[in-house]
């Protein structure tokens, strides 16, 4: 009887049946068992779900009695597909989905192989959300990133095939949080040990207008950050100076941006000392790589992204402690910000030009480690007294930023990780800000709020500066008198090779990890801010075209390339 249901269904469903492993025959005593494990065991259609879709529902979280109120694709859905089965069994199956929640409805279609094997519901809070002048950020599309990366990595974990996600009433943020909420990486696991990672598709009826340029642009911003994830993660013996510089030559030079390659030699040559001395103590040779895209005519004044790129930091002499060393791989990640921020501006094909800058060394102890006390000469000639050698991420950015000046820069943006006070003052809640320009801090400020990773400003007073020009025996000093106030110094010591111009600062040591549990479109470990990329095109219909604003608000680390693409279009 099993052979004769086989071939029937062969027959009638070709395209369904997969190759399956040869079931354990498993045996009991008790004959009743035995005829239960056999009757179960002739499920031949219990294959994994091939086809996922995510619908969204508007519900007051507030209120466990909301009723619920399925977007306009999930309520087409619900009453072409379904016949309105599945909001009847969501509302059964207790209160709504709240803001980044999913819930998992399988084979909800009448057929009798669904199209869709699962539907996940998300929540997307009230109909009326918007922006929150207290929060400082946007919560519908926030919302959106949230719940649609919730029920992707569900997905996923189910060996789902391919996503269908429906826009949920911003396709690009639909994007994002489900492109990012389903990246991990694994490139270091045996290819049979690592998780399927699915197709994602935007849902619509053929009858239907979607945003399809809105998707794609999330994606794009999506990938960025995943690149700054994916460079952050990777381990410090493998992504040294010089791996570092092969990666972004392989990945640039694709999408069109142009990388030059200058080693020790040069930098000797643009006596950039500072520079010079973090990495004396490496075997590895520091680098220095100079980034060229042009949008625009070549006449036009770039941008200048300064990324820090100290791919481990001991700490030097000034060692570490234990607990501090695991993460330091992920001290280049004003770098890989860079790096994703130009390469999502040349995806996007924006009219800009961008000149970036990655100075890229290693601090670590050997026998010919800069000490405590030691002077050195920067670009422009300033003495600077190393009071101490774990503060050796200001001495890498002086010179570049020196360097930039070649360029009459419209701006200068530096990424780097500069301080881990930041973490008891901001946490994971938003990347530090440090800026002369009012203008760059509104521009910066309004592609956070958009692209969900928050900045906050830190006073330039006076005070600080004179804090690290007290010295007597150097101009200035890489630490500063006194204990206190350390990220507030530290953009007062780069602010002294900044002699004019729009400058700002962005340290992104407190978002460089986060621990999986605030944002659901971010697992445990790097976080890819500030993110260039997810703050990277912002829609405006005057220009009925996508502008990125290159905000470089720390790839979060958690991720956080976008705010960089956002600010850069302002």
């Amino acid at each position: 009887m099993l052979g004769v249901v086989r071939r029937l269904v062969s027959q009638a469903f070709p395209q369904r049946l997969r190759p399956r492993p040869q079931a354990i025959q498993r045996r009991s005593a008790s004959q009743a068992v035995n005829q239960m494990l056999q009757l179960q065991q002739m499920d031949m259609c219990a294959d994994p779900p091939s086809r996922g879709l995510v619908v969204g529902v508007f519900a007051d979280e507030t209120d466990r009695n909301d009723a619920g109120v399925l977007t306009a694709a999930g309520w087409r859905y619900n009453v072409q597909k379904t016949a309105g089965r599945l909001l009847q069994v969501l509302r059964m199956s207790g209160p709504m989905p709240k803001r980044g929640e999913a819930r998992l409805f399988f084979a909800i279609e009448p057929e009798r192989i669904p199209y869709y094997s699962v539907v996940a519901v998300v929540g997307l809070g009230k109909e009326c959300l918007g922006y929150n002048p207290y929060e400082v950020l946007d919560e519908q599309k926030e919302a959106i990133r949230r719940s649609v990366a919730a029920a992707c990595r569900i997905l996923a974990e189910l060996d789902t095939d391919r996503i269908e996600v429906e826009n949920c009433g911003h396709a690009e943020s639909a994007a994002e949080g489900a492109a990012l909420g389903i990246w991990l990486y694994q490139e270091l696991r045996n290819p049979q040990n690592r998780i399927p990672v699915p197709s994602l598709d935007l849902y619509a009826r053929k009858d239907e207008v979607c945003d399809l340029e809105g998707w794609r642009i999330g994606l794009q911003k999506a990938a960025a950050q995943n690149l700054t994830r994916q460079l952050q993660e990777m381990p410090s013996n493998l992504l040294t100076p010089t791996a570092f510089a092969q990666n972004v030559v392989e990945v640039l030079c694709k999408s069109g941006v142009n990388v030059e390659v200058k080693v020790e030699g040069w930098a000797e040559s643009q006596s950039m000392h500072a520079f010079l001395a973090v990495g004396k103590a490496s075997c590895e040779p520091p680098i220095f790589l100079e980034l060229s895209y042009y949008g625009t005519c070549a006449e036009e004044r770039p941008i200048v992204l300064v990324g820090q790129g100290v791919t481990y930091d001991a700490g030097g002499l000034c060692l570490k402690e234990k607990h501090e060393l695991f993460h330091m791989r992920g001290d280049m990640t004003g770098a890989a910000v860079v790096v994703a921020c130009c390469r999502a501006v040349a995806g996007l094909r924006l009219p800009v030009n961008i000149r970036g800058l990655i100075p890229l060394c290693e601090n670590v102890v050997g026998c010919n480690s800069v000490r405590t006390g030691d002077m050195v000469k920067s670009m422009n000639g300033k003495t600077i007294e190393i009071q101490c050698t774990d503060h050796e991420d200001v001495l890498v950015l002086a010179d570049a930023l020196l360097y930039a000046q070649n360029f009459c820069p419209k701006c200068i943006i530096d990424v780097g990780t500069c301080s881990g006070y930041m973490r008891q003052a901001l946490d994971e809640s938003a990347a530090g800000v440090f800026t002369n320009s009012e203008i760059l801090w509104q521009q910066i400020k309004h592609a956070s709020m958009h692209t969900g990773d928050r900045v906050w400003r830190f006073p330039l007073w006076k005070y600080y500066s004179k804090a690290v020009r007290a010295g007597g025996r150097s101009d200035v000093q890489n630490s500063g008198i006194d204990r206190g106030g350390r990220p507030c110094k530290a953009a007062a010591f780069l602010r002294e090779f900044v002699p004019c111009g729009q400058w700002m600062h962005i340290d992104a040591t407190n978002v460089m990890v986060t621990k999986g549990f605030e944002y659901e479109y971010l697992r445990k470990g790097m976080a890819g801010r500030p993110p260039a990329d997810r703050r990277a095109a912002h829609r405006t219909p005057s220009t009925q075209g996508f502008l990125l604003e290159v905000t470089l608000i720390q790839s979060h680390i958690y991720l956080s390339t976008m705010a960089l693409q956002e600010f850069m279009i302002c």
